[in-house]
């Protein structure tokens, strides 16, 4: 088993904690982990960027090499292109349709769809529309997380139990919350464009 990961958004998405809930449920199935993190102006809205990279193998090296991540998971649409040029080409996008437009010549979302729709395997949910009717706004990523369950390789039950991990310390109505996000997400997946 081997799973290359690159996680996409921007500063204030929870992009890290995404990392960090499948850190933890990757451990949890005794699997190598390697991660990276890029954080550009993330307390302005710059890019934020985090490789993982699972295997049942030891991982030599945190950086995912150009064609071979097997799955982007990106908060914000425009960054999930950005990344493209890191996809296999069997490889899989799970990113949210909603953008956060924090430059003045953003791109049209029409123009963006149209090229994520181009891939053969992308998963394009609103997640902050799944995270509402959840009843946890702030839980978008967590959302973005169960929709990218099925690419993952790791079964939801670990998934779950990596949230409960990683959220833990919150408290129980924490976890709750992005249990019930994360379902919302990962039902969404069978829904949206396999």
């Amino acid at each position: 088993m081997k799973t290359d990961i690159i996680l996409a958004g921007v500063g204030g998405q929870g992009i890290l904690s995404i990392a960090a809930v499948i850190g933890a449920a990757a451990l949890k199935e005794g699997l190598y982990m390697k991660q990276s993190e890029v954080h550009g102006m993330s307390q302005r809205g710059g890019d934020v960027r985090s490789n993982l990279r699972l295997s049942d193998r030891p991982v030599a090296s945190d950086l995912i090499p150009l064609g071979e991540a097997d799955l982007i998971i990106s908060l914000e649409p425009m960054e999930s292109l950005r990344y493209l040029p890191y996809l296999r080409e069997e490889g899989c996008v799970v990113t949210n349709i909603r953008p956060v437009v924090n430059i003045p010549n953003y791109p049209p979302m029409e123009r963006i769809t149209e090229e994520l729709l181009k891939l053969p395997r992308c998963v394009l949910p609103d997640v902050e529309a799944l995270a509402r009717e959840a009843g946890s706004p702030r839980a978008a990523n967590v959302v973005i997380l169960g929709a990218s369950v099925p690419f993952i390789g790791i079964a939801y039950e670990k998934i779950a139990e990596g949230i409960r991990s990683i959220f833990g310390r919150k408290g129980e109505e924490v976890v709750a919350s992005n249990l019930k996000a994360l379902k919302a997400g990962y039902e969404a997946a069978q829904t949206v464009r396999p």
